[in-house]
């Protein structure tokens, strides 16, 4: 990995770049990635301070981190469950640093629950935050990005989006989860299309098994998926790689991290 260092002067100088669910986890990584090549970061989440969430990491925490460093950053809490808490983001972010130029959608809530037993209540959360909220969220920067011939937007995807293969076993209720990644790839390959002319890249990332907070939560990692571990640098420099890339070529992919950086042969930068 490359020493880890903020480049006031690298590719996302004079760049705005709004990144959900950034108090922890992959989002934070994101978010620090994207400082170290110049851009302006607006991070959001709902856990702004200590005590706000069960799970360690706020948004203050983030951009303190960055901003040690020598990066520039601000952070919005919001509820993404909340269309006017979007728009209420959005207005906010751009009000901090100008039009958002690079969107990053990696807010997510998720139960694991058999179909059976989902509680309609949460399957339409989950919905509003995994799926809607990305839509929305684009459809409020499209515009800026629109009149200024440029713009990125990443979603985080995960492989549960891909379709369950034989042999079938005992599942993990993660049906509903993997209907919302499915949904938000499609999205994505549907609005790179649309959008492709205007100058704006759309893509998504979808990372391995990553050690986050979240995922110790879920018991996702154990025995039997520890070998499947994957740094968090991987994730964070295969979004900074789509959200600097040219709209024109590197638009409407759904990548793997390591894969992808391997096809590129990069490899990831060590985080501030």
């Amino acid at each position: 990995m490359s020493e880890a260092r903020i480049n006031p002067d690298g590719a996302l100088k004079g760049r705005n770049a709004l990144v959900t669910g950034a108090s922890r986890g992959i989002g934070e990584a994101i978010a620090a990635r994207l400082a170290m090549e110049g851009a302006r970061v607006v991070a959001s989440a709902r856990t702004a301070e200590e005590g706000e969430s069960r799970l360690s990491g706020t948004l203050h925490e983030t951009v303190e981190r960055i901003r040690r460093a020598g990066g520039e950053a601000t952070f919005i809490k919001a509820d993404l469950a909340q269309s006017v808490e979007r728009e209420r983001l959005v207005e906010e972010a751009t009000a901090a640093y100008g039009p958002i130029d690079i969107l990053i959608n990696n807010a997510a809530i998720t139960y694991f629950i058999p179909v059976e037993e989902f509680p309609e209540k949460r399957f339409k959360l989950m919905m509003e935050v995994q799926v809607y909220a990305p839509f929305h969220l684009s459809q409020l920067v499209l515009p800026a990005m629109r009149e200024r011939g440029r713009g990125w937007i990443v979603n985080i995807s995960s492989p549960a989006g891909l379709h369950p293969q034989p042999p079938y076993g005992r599942g993990r209720g993660g049906t509903v989860y993997g209907m919302c990644k499915a949904a938000l790839e499609r999205f994505t390959t549907g609005l790179a299309s649309e959008v492709h002319e205007a100058g704006i890249a759309v893509n998504v990332v979808s990372p391995g098994l990553v050690d986050t907070p979240g995922v110790a939560v879920h018991g996702l990692i154990n025995e039997q998926t520890r070998d499947r571990v994957q740094p968090i640098e991987y994730i964070a420099e295969a979004v900074y790689r789509l959200a600097s890339g040219d709209p024109k070529t590197m638009t409407g992919r759904i990548e793997y991290a390591e894969p992808f950086l391997k096809s590129l042969a990069v490899k990831p930068a060590e985080l501030v």
